[in-house]
């Protein structure tokens, strides 16, 4: 009995089933890296254009406008460039005169420039204390034969700015400036210094030379408008400024011949008690000296920028004379560009003369040149 149970039991066990392979569920993977990747790329890639942008607009407003207005073509001006009708109030923002400045990059670096019409010249930076370049062949000899010529027809006439040696001293405690030197050593007040009035040898001489000026507008020789134009390219400067300054200047220093140091506008510079200026002891102690080579300009800035692309504080380091001519004689051709410091007196006097000057016939642009009639207020630049 028992037997036949146990088999019945047996009879009703449930056979098991057989054991399935597992499948392996595949789990998607997180995109979180890629989309760091993405992000990062993408900000960097914004960051990247907002630096161009940023720097070729700072290149447009620093820069800006080279030229004025150009004139009325039917008022005869001869294509002079002059200022707007209406001088602007003193709102920055509305300037349509400015100074560019080239930069010097370093001592030694060359830039390519072009002056004259398949050629192109090396303009090298010898200085950046005062900002100074070095142009050979600026002009051919054939147009220094030229300039030398015109200056010999002309005339020339003695530089009469001097200080005896033993004055000196004297003469800085006083602060007096060249013309009330000259006014107080022309005893007869002929506008002329005589040998006697001066009491002193032509070596004592502040500045021992002879100089004429030539006008370079129209009507003049090509070689002194084509100057004043290389002029104008080589500074950049606006047209109607380089045509509004000073006509060339042409000196000549013979043996002995020299320019004690000075600025070309405001006070001299003195260091540790001694006496720089004079060329005659301390040419050799200067931080940079150039050869003269025919030729050749030496092209530099009197004053920093005040960075709103106007004349700002003088550069003191841009203090300068002319060494003695131990043998020969030296010929050298001076363009002094006068700018205001004051932006609205510049803007009114460019426009004042450019209407005179519209008023004038021809045949008075070639009058005679008196340097004194520039207003103290323009600087050198």
């Amino acid at each position: 009995m028992m037997e036949t149970q146990d088999d019945v039991l047996e009879e009703q066990e449930i056979p098991t089933l057989p054991t399935l392979p597992r499948e392996r569920v595949p789990l998607q993977k997180s995109s979180v890296c890629s989309r760091s990747y993405f992000m990062v790329v993408m900000v960097f890639f914004h960051v990247y254009i907002i630096n161009v942008i940023a720097l070729l607009l700072y290149v447009h407003y620093n820069n800006g406008p080279r030229e004025l207005r150009t004139a009325n073509p039917s008022s005869g001006s001869n294509n002079r460039q002059t200022p707007p009708a209406s001088v602007p109030p003193s709102s920055e923002s509305h300037r349509s005169l400015y100074l560019p400045r080239i930069e010097g990059i370093r001592v030694g670096h060359v830039q390519k420039v072009s002056l004259v019409p398949n050629k192109v010249h090396e303009m090298r930076t010898l200085s950046l204390k005062p900002l100074l370049f070095e142009i050979p062949g600026f002009l051919t000899e054939e147009e220094c034969s030229v300039v030398v010529r015109l200056a010999q027809l002309k005339g020339l006439s003695e530089s009469q700015v001097m200080v005896p040696e033993d004055q000196e001293e004297l003469t800085e405690q006083l602060d007096l400036s060249p013309e009330e030197i000259f006014n107080l050593l022309d005893l007869n007040q002929d506008g002329q210094l005589q040998l006697q009035e001066r009491g002193v040898k032509r070596s004592q001489l502040v500045r021992n030379s002879w100089h004429t000026w030539l006008y370079q507008g129209k009507g003049t020789h090509q070689v002194l408008q084509t100057l004043r134009q290389r002029v104008t390219r080589l500074t950049r400067l606006p047209p109607s400024l380089v045509e509004l300054s000073e006509p060339l200047q042409v000196v000549r220093y013979e043996q002995g011949g020299h320019y004690h140091a000075h600025h070309d506008s405001g006070p001299s510079l003195i260091q540790n008690d001694v006496d720089l200026l004079d060329t005659r002891k301390h040419c050799d102690k200067g931080n940079l000296r150039v050869k003269p080579t025919k030729g050749t300009a030496v092209f530099w800035y009197n004053y920093l920028s005040d960075g709103k692309g106007w004349v700002g504080e003088q550069d003191e380091y841009s203090l300068h004379g002319g060494c003695v001519v131990t043998r020969g004689t030296k010929w050298i051709a001076n363009n002094w560009i006068n700018v205001d410091p004051d932006y609205q007196r510049q803007a009114r006097y460019q426009q004042l003369v450019s209407q005179q000057q519209e008023q004038q016939s021809p045949e008075d642009h070639s009058t005679e040149y008196d340097p004194n009639q520039h207003n103290d207020l323009h600087q050198d630049l």
